[in-house]
C-alpha cells in the first residue's frame, strides 16, 4: 500500500513536470492497481510500404527473386538440353519463393508481372527439354521477354521514371 501512494505521488510529480515544459497534458490513471499490474502495450503505425519514402524498397524485395531468377535463366539457356533440368527446379524454387512473397497492394501488377514471366520461361525450358520445334521454341521466347518488359516498364511506372524512346538504327554496308 505505501508502495503504492509512493508511486502515485511520483506519476503526479512527474505530470506537473511535463505538463509545465508543454501543452500536452499527462493522463494519470485512476485505477491504480490495474496500472500496477497490468503491462503497457506501446502502438506503433505500421510505415505504409506504398509511400513514396518506402516504395523503392518494396520494389527491391520484389526483384531481388526476379535477378536471381533472371541469372538462373540465363545459366540454363547456355546448358546443353540434358542438363538444363536442374536449372528448372531451381527456377521452379525461385518461382514458389516469388508466389509466396508478400507484398504490398501497389506491387500487385508488378508481381503478376513477375510471376507470368517465370511461367513462361519455365513452360519453355521444358518444351525445349521436351524437343519442341525451333518456331515454338522462338514464340515462347518472344512472349518471355515481352513479360519481361512489362515487369520492367511497370517498375518505371512505379517510381514516376519515364522511359527513354528505344531507336533501332540499321546499318548500312
Amino acid at each position: 500500500m505505501k508502495r503504492q501512494l509512493i508511486l502515485i505521488f511520483a506519476l503526479i510529480i512527474f505530470n506537473g513536470l511535463f505538463t509545465a515544459c508543454g501543452d500536452q497534458p499527462v493522463a494519470v490513471p485512476t485505477n491504480t492497481s490495474s496500472f500496477l499490474t497490468e503491462p503497457v502495450v506501446l502502438v506503433t503505425p505500421t510505415p505504409d510500404l506504398c509511400a513514396r519514402e518506402n516504395l523503392e524498397a518494396s520494389i527491391k524485395e520484389v526483384n531481388n527473386l526476379m535477378r536471381e531468377f533472371d541469372d538462373t535463366s540465363q545459366l540454363a539457356s547456355n546448358l546443353s538440353r540434358e542438363q538444363v533440368p536442374d536449372s528448372i527446379s531451381e527456377m521452379q524454387r525461385i518461382r514458389r519463393a516469388a508466389e509466396d512473397q508478400q507484398a504490398p497492394p501497389c506491387l500487385v501488377t508488378l508481381k503478376k508481372y513477375q510471376i507470368s514471366h517465370m511461367n513462361t520461361v519455365i513452360n519453355t525450358m521444358l518444351a525445349f527439354v521436351g524437343g519442341v520445334d525451333a518456331t515454338t521454341l522462338n514464340s515462347e521466347l518472344a512472349q518471355a521477354r515481352q513479360e519481361h518488359d512489362l515487369y520492367t516498364l511497370e517498375i518505371l511506372k512505379l517510381l514516376g521514371i519515364t522511359p527513354a524512346a528505344v531507336t533501332t538504327s540499321t546499318a548500312t554496308p
